[in-house]
Formats: C-alpha cells, sequence, structure tokens
C-alpha cells in the first residue's frame, strides 16, 4: 500500500500535478483539501491500481472531464460522457447573451440545438424560471445525459431527438441558442489535446466546417417568433463568414461578441 504523498508524487512523473490531485480527489472522492490535510493516509491495493490506470489515461491524453465525469459550466458541476463535447468557458457567452435578449420577456420560449450535456439549457433555465425550455439533440446519447443533468438540478426540459429543426415543425421561440459543430472534417486540430477523443458527429461539419451553421441560420426564422432572437456559436477563423450568412438570410441587428480570449466567438441576430 502507498500513500497519498507517495502516489501523488509518482503520478506527477507522468502528468500535471493539478491533475494528479484532481484525479486522486475523484478517486477517493475526497475533496482537495482533504489530500493536504491526509498526506500519509494510505491507498488500499485496488484504490491504488485505480488511481494509476487513471494517470495512464490522462498520460495518453484522455481529457480529465471523461475521467472524472464532470466539468463546470456557468458555476455548476454538470456531467459528461464521451458521447458529448466537453463543456468550455467560451460557451457561457451564449448564457449571458442569452440572458440579456431575454431579459423583460414574461414566459418566454427557449430553444437549445445541439444541446449536448445541457449545460446551455439547463443554465438557461436556471437563470429564467418562467421559460419553456426546448433541448435538442441528435444522438440519443446526449439527450439522455442531459435529461440526468436536468434531474440533478431540479429542472424541467423538453428534450427533442431531432436533426436541428427537423422534428419542430410550427414551433416559434423567443430565443434559439446552437453550439454546432463548426470544424472543418480535415481541420489538423482533431489530431490535438481533448478534440481526438470528443465525438466527431458534435465537432465536424463538412469541408469548410460551415455545414451545419448554414441550416441553422437559415431555417431558424421559420422557429422565431416576431422579434426573436438566433444566438450561435462558431469558430475562431468563422466570423466574418457567418456574419455574411446571417445578412443573406435576412437578419437584422446583427452582432458579434468576444469571448474571455478576445475572440470574436458568437454571431447573433433577429427577425421583425
Amino acid at each position: 500500500m502507498s500513500s497519498v504523498d507517495a502516489v501523488l508524487r509518482q503520478a506527477r512523473l507522468c502528468i500535471a500535478a493539478a491533475e494528479a490531485r484532481q484525479l486522486l480527489a475523484h478517486q477517493l472522492a475526497r475533496p482537495h483539501a482533504w489530500l493536504s490535510a491526509h498526506g500519509e493516509a494510505t491507498l488500499s491495493e485496488a484504490q491504488g491500481r485505480q488511481f494509476a490506470s487513471l494517470v495512464a489515461r490522462r498520460a495518453a491524453g484522455e481529457p480529465i472531464a471523461y475521467l472524472t465525469g464532470v466539468r463546470e459550466f456557468y458555476g455548476r458541476s454538470f456531467a459528461v460522457t464521451p458521447e458529448v463535447l466537453i463543456p468550455r468557458p467560451e460557451t457561457e457567452l451564449l448564457v449571458e447573451l442569452g440572458l440579456a435578449h431575454i431579459r423583460g420577456i414574461d414566459s418566454p420560449q427557449l430553444l437549445d440545438l445541439g444541446c449536448g450535456s445541457g449545460c446551455v439549457a439547463i443554465s438557461l433555465a436556471l437563470e429564467l424560471r418562467r421559460a419553456a425550455v426546448t433541448a435538442v439533440d441528435i444522438s440519443p446519447g446526449a439527450l439522455a445525459l442531459a435529461g440526468r443533468n436536468a434531474a440533478t438540478y431540479a429542472v424541467r426540459l423538453s428534450l427533442v431527438n431531432s436533426d436541428w429543426f427537423a422534428a419542430l415543425q410550427g414551433q416559434r421561440f423567443e430565443l434559439i441558442v446552437a453550439n454546432p459543430p463548426y470544424v472543418a472534417e480535415r481541420d489538423a486540430h482533431l489530431n490535438e489535446g481533448d478534440l481526438r477523443f470528443e465525438p466527431k458527429l458534435a465537432l465536424c461539419a463538412g469541408a469548410d466546417g460551415l455545414a451545419a451553421i448554414r441550416r441553422i441560420v437559415a431555417q431558424a426564422p421559420m422557429h422565431l417568433a416576431p422579434g426573436g432572437a438566433l444566438l450561435l456559436e462558431h469558430g475562431y477563423d468563422q466570423a466574418d463568414a457567418v456574419r455574411d450568412l446571417f445578412a443573406a438570410s435576412g437578419y437584422n441587428e446583427i452582432g458579434q461578441w468576444l469571448d474571455l480570449a478576445g475572440i470574436l466567438r458568437v454571431t447573433g441576430g433577429k427577425v421583425a
């Protein structure tokens, strides 16, 4: 048997110290402060083997979020699995902008397209208790996970298995938000970092990465209430192309917003 301090020292030979502590805290179901205060505590042989397995998987590049099964988003913890994208801080901008658009509208109808873990839809629902929120995804596994996360926060979502708007005929919303696939199929970044392990269905969209965005921008006006808005996350180098798509589809009050890294990350527009 080895102590907490000993296994952390060994793990730091393979992965970052902070990652080692995060994995061990998860493995032992203990807070980080407990590790510092109980460095001499011993792990059982089974615990040691399980931790070593986590370290080896992380050293091979597997994302921390998939190893621990959780990721923080908008100040809350969400369950994640390899069936969904890992929530990222830049996507919190969709929530902030969505809340600003909906402010003052009583009992709005909201739609999250490609909901994945449900982090955006659930965050909006928690901030807007009178809103009716629909969450769409083509992946049954993603919808099941979104349902689990919604239950954790006692949020009611209307979960719909659909290829974008296909199953939403006749429905209209005051706000549509989307973080669709926007990586080009041959983009070299797909061979780097966490992207190597995330579902390609949720990442890739045609030769230029804009296939899903084109469909959403073109079809959303048929599903927006008068004055309703579409807010859409896109790639770091796609802002001009996406703005042109909004303009070509007749949106007004088109805006673009920077993420925390100073990158134009979200484009939005309204319908008359």
